[in-house]
């Protein structure tokens, strides 16, 4: 099972997880169950998939594109509004939610948060939703092409 920082800071195992209602759960395990959910890809997979029409989602907040930089022409969602504009039925998606069967590839920074959001974009029948593993950092250090901080890029559209 992979560890993350948070948990190696904590000292913790990251492996307890315990299905009782009413008991807490760690977001170790959390992650994990999410994680066994999806066909994560790496930065150069997505980089083909997107090529290919998959829609490729940067959940990471304004301060961290700023700081960062950004991935041109990946459509910019904000995690709290992920849901609604990724989901057909919504009312508030956006013009590359067409149906339940579309790619949707999410990443953040380190690839932590995406993997709990795409697995929340399954749980509403976006069955093909995945993340990048090591999200934004992964991308950058591959290579990929990236917008640097300060120049805005536009989103692909679909």
């Amino acid at each position: 099972m992979e560890r993350t920082p948070q948990a190696e800071r904590a000292g913790g195992t990251g492996t307890h997880h315990d299905d009782t209602p009413g008991r807490r759960t760690t977001i170790e395990a959390q992650l994990a169950s999410a994680r066994a959910t999806l066909d994560r890809v790496t930065a150069e997979d997505a980089y083909r998939e997107w090529g290919a029409g998959a829609v490729l989602v940067d959940t990471r907040i304004h301060d961290q594109r700023a700081e960062d930089g950004t991935v041109p022409g990946a459509l910019v969602i904000e995690r709290n509004h992920l849901e609604w504009r990724c989901d057909p039925t919504s009312g508030a998606s956006v013009p590359q939610a067409v149906d339940t069967e579309v790619r949707w590839i999410v990443l953040c920074d380190e690839g932590y948060a995406s993997s709990l959001a795409a697995a929340s974009l399954r749980s509403l029948g976006l069955r093909r939703a995945t993340d990048l593993i090591g999200g934004f950092q992964s991308w950058r250090a591959a290579g990929l092409p990236v917008t640097p901080p300060g120049q805005e890029a536009r989103p692909r559209a679909a």
